[in-house]
């Protein structure tokens, strides 16, 4: 589980990132990357209801999205909000599918050290 501090929670920070933030998307999902003037990075992430009907499969999609990024949160640079927008295609895909589309995104963004 990501810390507190590593969490984007306010819609007032959600809707910063839309505004301001660099923009990467596959068809899994969408990036939107925001300077956020910390020394940490936060994450969020968006699932619509017509991913999924049903909570257990959107939580689970969201869980997998919050371990891949904390096992990367060493390797990035500080001081970046981060929203996930979730696409439907994510549904037939496995973990590894989705580390690999999550990790080439941030990479393309710019975002490794």
């Amino acid at each position: 589980m990501l810390k507190k501090s590593n969490r984007i929670t306010k819609d007032k920070e959600f809707d910063r990132a839309f505004k301001t933030g660099q923009s990467f998307y596959t068809k899994l999902f969408g990036i939107k990357a925001a300077g956020n003037g910390l020394e940490v990075n936060r994450l969020g992430v968006l699932i619509s209801t017509k991913v999924s009907k049903k909570a257990v499969i959107r939580n689970k999609i969201k869980r997998q999205i919050r371990e891949i990024i904390q096992k990367e949160l060493p390797n990035l640079k500080n001081g970046k909000d981060l929203v996930i927008i979730v696409f439907s295609q994510i549904l037939n895909k496995k973990f590894e599918e989705i580390k690999e589309a999550l990790i080439l995104a941030l990479k393309k963004l710019k975002l490794y050290k």
